[in-house]
Protein backbone atom coordinates (compact mmCIF):
# COMPACT_ATOMS: atom_id res chain seq x y z
CA UNK A 1 0.00 0.00 0.00
CA UNK A 2 1.59 3.46 -0.62
CA UNK A 3 0.59 6.64 1.00
CA UNK A 4 0.93 10.67 1.05
CA UNK A 5 0.48 13.01 3.29
CA UNK A 6 -2.27 15.28 3.10
CA UNK A 7 -1.54 19.23 2.50
CA UNK A 8 -4.15 20.03 4.79
CA UNK A 9 -3.75 17.85 7.90
CA UNK A 10 -0.65 16.33 7.65
CA UNK A 11 -2.46 12.78 7.97
CA UNK A 12 -1.48 9.96 6.00
CA UNK A 13 -3.79 8.77 3.17
CA UNK A 14 -3.93 5.74 1.02
CA UNK A 15 -3.39 6.12 -2.66
CA UNK A 16 -4.92 3.35 -4.73
CA UNK A 17 -3.02 1.16 -7.19
CA UNK A 18 0.96 1.39 -7.80
CA UNK A 19 3.61 -1.25 -7.51
CA UNK A 20 2.59 -1.10 -3.75
CA UNK A 21 -0.65 -2.67 -4.56
CA UNK A 22 0.70 -5.42 -7.31
CA UNK A 23 1.99 -7.53 -4.58
CA UNK A 24 -0.63 -7.28 -1.66
CA UNK A 25 -3.79 -7.72 -4.45
CA UNK A 26 -5.31 -4.67 -1.84
CA UNK A 27 -8.32 -3.27 -3.44
CA UNK A 28 -9.61 -0.08 -2.31
CA UNK A 29 -9.75 3.81 -3.56
CA UNK A 30 -7.42 6.52 -3.16
CA UNK A 31 -8.11 8.91 -0.09
CA UNK A 32 -7.40 12.30 -1.39
CA UNK A 33 -6.93 14.08 -4.91
CA UNK A 34 -4.03 16.73 -6.02
CA UNK A 35 -5.93 19.85 -6.81
CA UNK A 36 -4.16 22.67 -9.20
CA UNK A 37 -5.79 25.77 -7.33
CA UNK A 38 -6.13 29.10 -9.11
CA UNK A 39 -2.73 30.41 -7.59
CA UNK A 40 -0.38 27.84 -9.75
CA UNK A 41 -0.18 25.66 -6.77
CA UNK A 42 -0.65 22.17 -6.30
CA UNK A 43 -1.60 20.19 -3.12
CA UNK A 44 -2.29 16.42 -2.34
CA UNK A 45 -5.44 17.04 -0.03
CA UNK A 46 -7.83 13.83 1.89
CA UNK A 47 -11.06 13.39 1.13
CA UNK A 48 -12.25 15.00 5.01
CA UNK A 49 -9.91 18.24 4.35
CA UNK A 50 -11.75 18.75 0.68
CA UNK A 51 -15.04 19.23 2.52
CA UNK A 52 -13.48 21.33 4.75
CA UNK A 53 -12.64 24.08 2.00
CA UNK A 54 -14.73 27.20 0.79
CA UNK A 55 -17.20 26.25 -1.73
CA UNK A 56 -18.32 30.38 -2.35
CA UNK A 57 -14.92 31.49 -3.91
CA UNK A 58 -11.95 29.78 -5.52
CA UNK A 59 -9.47 28.18 -2.92
CA UNK A 60 -5.75 29.29 -2.70
CA UNK A 61 -2.80 27.87 -0.85
CA UNK A 62 -3.36 29.98 2.20
CA UNK A 63 -7.10 27.86 2.69
CA UNK A 64 -5.05 24.74 2.60
CA UNK A 65 -2.47 25.91 5.07
CA UNK A 66 -5.49 27.17 7.55
CA UNK A 67 -6.57 23.37 7.31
Amino acid sequence: MTTRRCDGCGDRVRIAGGIGDFWSFERGSTGGIELELVDGSEHFVCLSCIDRLPEDRDVTADDIAAL
